[in-house]
This record gives C-alpha cells, structure tokens and sequence, in this order.
C-alpha cells in the first residue's frame, strides 16, 4: 500500500489540491482494498492486547473530515477486532455552557485515553482552527478576556495545539491525525443517498447541507491546519475518502504501522511471578 504521500509530517509546503480525494494508495480494485483490510485487523488486535498488556504507551487516533467523509464507518470498521475494554471513542460535539468556561483544550484533555489504552477522537479540538474559523462568531461564546482575540489568534491556536501534542508524546502517547479527504461531488452523492435511502434518513442533517456551502472555506482552514500542526511526532495522514473501502484500509495500515513502531511486548514473567504461578497450577491439580 502506497501512503508515503499521504503521511504529513512537515507541513510548510502542504497544499491540499496536490491530495486526490480519488487517489487509489496503490489499491486498485475493492477487493484489493478488502484483502488489505482483512489483513491489518487481525495484526491491530494483536498490538493492541500488547499495548494493553505492557501499559506503558497510550494511542490517540484523531479524524476529522467534512460531513459524510465516513468518520464514523471508518472507525467502525477499522476498530472492529479490538477488545472493547482497550479502546475509548469520544464523539465532540458542540460545546456545552461548562466546556465554554474551560480553555478550549479542557474538554478533550478529559477525554484523553490512559496509558496502555487507544483513544479515538470522531472531531477533536481542531474543530478550534476549523468550524470556529469558518463561524469565527463563535469565539464571541468563548468569553474570552478583551485584547486576547486578535488577528493572531489562529496562529496562537496552532501553537497551542503543537505544544500540547509535544507534551503528550514526551509522556508516552502516540498520536496520528486523520483527514478523510471527500470531495465536493462525493459529499453531495452520500447527502442524496442519505435522502433516497429509508434507513439512512436518520443521518441527514440540514445543518450539514448549509456547512457544505462553506465548501472552500473549509478547504482553506485545513489546508492551513495542516501546514501549522504537522510534525514528525505528530502527523496528518491526509486519506483518500471518495472510496471508503480504501480509506478503511488505508486508516488501518498507519495505525498498526504506528504501534509496531513501540516494539510492544507482554510483559515478561519475573522470578516471583513464575513461583506464583507454579503455585497457582499445584493448588488447581490438587482441587
């Protein structure tokens, strides 16, 4: 599978229209596609019991993407072999009154998954550089101090960002950042799908319909975030969406790439733990 091109990790020369919605990531057919996801799932369950087991490192998984990019397919897809118990998935929405009264990384550093733990983010606080950049009313609810709120503001959001990420990874916690990249005409083709399919009814949302017309407003708020929060310690992967398929497997490649980078490993039986356990096997022999 071809990714290279899609992982970001220096982003002062990212533009969005070098990144085909449509690209294939060298997976030509749907079953190609199917054969590398059928592939990757069982090797993510396997790390992830590791990483449960070894409780030492953390994962967080961000997606963001415009609506009906299948945020929420692709997690469900790409998770389906992990153990329940070892993952957490947090959905951010607008924020309540109380998140208004925190700084606007206090909602998801609640969220933050523990160590040894894979915490998926469906939105995350770039919806900070994003949303409220394309509504910056929206910072007026943010009870901000007077003279806080300037034309740097975005900047200073980036660096925010940055630095919060830093301090995580320097504690432990992995993270990949995951722009599904739908196009316009794709977008459009799922609304229409969501409206002429009874069971897909209930995903519709007007509200969605009236972001989309902010179509190249959006664009330019990720292509610059992007370009301000990509690092080598924490990268965008910036997927091919049109073809959900793909993007499932394409999601779930970085993520075991990811963790087969921590060397995981069950933790090793100490002298004692042995004793124990031979203790444990006489007592159950003679029960």
């Amino acid at each position: 599978m071809k990714l290279s091109n899609c992982i970001i990790t220096d982003g002062r020369r990212f533009h969005l229209k070098h990144h085909d919605p449509a690209a294939h990531v060298g997976l030509h057919t749907r079953d190609e596609a199917k054969a590398a996801l059928e592939r990757s799932t069982p090797k993510l369950a396997e790390l992830q019991e590791k990483l449960y087991a070894q409780d030492r490192w953390g994962l967080l998984v961000i997606f963001q993407a415009m609506d009906a990019a299948g945020k929420d397919g692709t997690i469900k897809h790409v998770m389906s072999g992990v153990n329940p118990m070892g993952c957490s998935v947090h959905a951010f929405k607008a924020p309540s009154a109380e998140e208004l009264d925190h700084d606007f990384l206090w909602r998801a550093a609640k969220a933050l998954p523990e160590r040894g733990r894979i915490g998926i983010f469906n939105r995350s606080y770039y919806e900070e550089t994003l949303v409220v950049r394309v509504h910056p009313e929206l910072l007026d609810r943010q009870q901000l101090p007077d003279g806080l709120v300037t034309k740097h503001v975005w900047r200073e959001r980036f660096e925010d960002i940055n630095a919060f990420e830093r301090y995580l990874t320097r504690n432990g916690f992995v993270i990949r950042k995951f722009f599904l990249n739908v196009s316009r005409g794709e977008q459009r083709r799922r609304f229409l799908a969501r409206l002429d399919e009874p069971r897909k009814n209930w995903k519709f949302s007007l509200q969605d319909v009236q972001e989309s017309r902010h179509w190249h407003e959006y664009m330019k708020a990720y292509e610059e975030t992007i370009r301000h929060t990509a690092t080598p310690h924490a990268p965008w992967i910036v997927v091919p969406a049109d073809d959900k398929m793909r993007a499932h497997a394409a999601v779930s490649q970085v993520i075991v790439d990811a963790l087969e980078e921590l060397a995981l490993a069950f933790p090793p039986l100490t002298p004692a733990r042995r004793r124990d356990l031979a203790q444990a096997r006489r007592s159950l022999v003679k029960s």
